[in-house]
């Protein structure tokens, strides 16, 4: 496990990782969603033949996993973004393809406008784009609770008990501070918007959507603007869960 300062005093974000084998690629960076953890969700796909060998990193966000959860913290995509920098800049990092997943690809998104040089290519898993999200188990509902209702009031337990047993085995690890001013980050969204942010940059960038997922609100405006958008089959929002060799071979194909 490596760890980098961030934030307020004493703070540190934590990840972990392998070397690989010096083959000159870029990078990889994995990226959770909300009340997740990178690694749980995507060390097994990186020890996939089509991904391994490349130096992977693991992180996560704050108020997740292994990293600190500071009370005074505004968990904004912003704060979330600039603390992921601080760890790319302590690991050497630059020209990552980050690979992110539901709120981990907004984040990815944000890094890559504030810090264009740490980031060469995005990968984004069902990836909020877009503020005010339809009311679902996730950040939409668990933003509906006011903060005090959330954290001591009941809402966090009502919430692990809604979302299922796979979600549940990490999201009661996060703290519930940062997971509620998370999922209000979300649903509030940035300015301009995550998906405006997106059709702006001029890196590859790869959407994935999962079969099971229905339609891809703006698909025809993200391939226009070059956007390579892939589903994969037999996949719902954990992607890499429900099809990992499908997950795997999208995130190793070029745009």
């Amino acid at each position: 496990m490596r760890h980098a300062p961030f934030g307020p005093e004493g703070c540190h974000i934590g990840w972990t990782g392998t070397a690989g084998d010096g083959d000159g690629g870029a990078a990889r960076v994995y990226l959770h969603g909300l009340g997740a953890a990178s690694a749980v969700y995507h060390a097994h796909v990186a020890a996939v033949p089509a991904l391994a060998g490349r130096r992977s990193l693991f992180v996560d966000l704050p108020g997740h996993g292994i990293s600190d959860r500071p009370a005074d913290f505004g968990y904004t995509l912003e704060d979330h973004a600039d603390a992921l920098a601080c760890a790319l800049d302590a690991a050497g990092v630059r020209g990552a393809e980050v690979v992110g997943h539901s709120m981990g690809g907004s984040v990815a998104i944000v890094l890559a406008v504030r810090r264009p040089e740490l980031v060469s290519r995005l990968v984004l898993t069902e990836a909020n784009l877009d503020p005010r999200p339809p009311l679902t188990a996730g950040s939409s509902m668990i933003a509906a609770y006011p903060e005090d209702a959330f954290v001591r009031g009941g809402g966090f337990e009502e919430t692990l008990e809604r979302v299922g047993p796979v979600w549940r085995a990490t999201m009661r690890l996060t703290d519930p501070t940062a997971l509620h001013r998370s999922a209000c980050a979300l649903v509030r969204g940035t300015r301009p918007t995550m998906r405006e942010m997106l059709l702006g940059l001029d890196i590859p960038r790869t959407y994935l959507v999962g079969g099971r997922s229905g339609e891809l609100p703006g698909r025809t405006e993200l391939t226009a603007a070059g956007v390579a958008v892939r589903t994969v089959p037999g996949a719902g929002h954990n992607v890499m869960f429900d099809n990992a060799p499908g997950f795997a071979a999208a995130v190793a194909a070029r745009p």
